[in-house]
């Protein structure tokens, strides 16, 4: 018989992303982040390749990148820029998963890329599960070359994430969620 932690299911349940711009400092100190860094690697990874690393940018580099992130933004459209600039100036802590997927293996890269995506999660989940406001966002710096040069990013290396991790501000009211009658479908023969 499966052992329940009805605790666990009813904080998926109920669990609630916090927007970006609405984290504040403190933001977690190299102590507590660690064993959320340690849970958001424990994802499915088929092959054990680890197909992923992570980047963790301090308030400093995460002001510092801003001005990165001003430089690529898309031309045509300064209000844009101007909030992503915002977003980072003000970031208490981002983690970038960096997706580093292998070729020639026999795992697919879809399937690396899909473990990178579940990192991804797994620290919004770790982060909030341990009492921080979170976020996986990515925008226009997740696929700019300047951005990944600046961040160190190796060829055939990609951003899956910047987690945004700070002290919740304000609780975002709930939003519609997904209608399982609609998303499910049940196959008995």
């Amino acid at each position: 018989m499966p052992e329940p932690r009805p605790e666990v299911l009813d904080f998926l349940l109920t669990r609630r992303s916090r927007p970006g711009k609405t984290l504040r400092t403190p933001a977690p100190s190299r102590a507590a982040l660690e064993p959320i860094l340690q849970a958001g690697l424990r994802v499915p990874d088929h092959g054990k390749l680890e197909p992923w690393r992570l980047v963790v940018l301090e308030k400093a580099a995460c002001e510092r990148l801003s001005a990165v992130v001003a430089e690529c933004g898309p031309a045509g459209d300064p209000e844009k820029t101007e909030k992503e600039v915002r977003l980072w100036q003000n970031a208490p802590l981002i983690v970038v998963v960096v997706c580093a997927p292998f070729e020639g293996v026999k795992v697919p890269v879809i399937e690396q890329v899909q473990s990178a995506a579940a990192v991804c999660l797994s620290l919004v989940n770790a982060a909030l599960a341990s009492g921080w406001g979170a976020n996986w966002l990515t925008n226009y710096p997740a696929f700019s070359e300047t951005f990944h040069t600046d961040l160190g990013l190796e060829a055939g290396e990609s951003v899956a994430g910047f987690i945004h991790i700070g002290t919740q501000g304000a609780v975002p009211p709930e939003r519609p969620r997904p209608d399982i009658g609609d998303k499910v479908a049940w196959i008995e023969q």
